[in-house]
């Protein structure tokens, strides 16, 4: 599914579109036409995981009532697996029902429980 990006990925201010190809349940992973590919994680298969979705990025992903949204994390790769990094404070909501996309940037202050990248081992069961 290819979705129009309305604001831009920090550090990745040219991509305007993004491939978003669903693993598993968990996974999923993301393509822009500039080359760049992303992994990405259900956070709420990890751990406890909410915060508000502000004002302007409803407005720029045209939210609904019956909007059908997917919030995802990326994931900072590493050798092994397991020592992989999640990055909590930069989720990215994907609006199906438009096909909208946007990377929010979460305030540490107001969310200290995702300060931190908290490597895939620490959840593993």
């Amino acid at each position: 599914m290819i979705f129009d990006l309305v604001s831009p990925i920090l550090g990745f201010e040219e991509v305007s579109s993004l491939e978003f190809n669903k693993i598993d349940d968990c996974f999923a992973n993301i393509d822009s036409k500039e080359g760049y590919t992303w992994t990405l994680v259900n956070p709420f298969l990890l751990k406890s995981y909410s915060f508000e979705i502000p004002y302007y990025a409803k407005i720029l992903l045209d939210l609904k009532d019956d909007s059908q949204i997917e919030v995802y994390c990326m994931v900072v790769l590493q050798n092994p697996l397991e020592d992989s990094k999640v990055q909590f404070l930069a989720p990215i909501i994907f609006n199906h029902t438009n096909k909208k996309a946007i990377q929010l940037v979460l305030s540490p202050l107001l969310y200290p429980q995702f300060a931190k990248l908290e490597s895939l081992k620490s959840f593993a069961k």
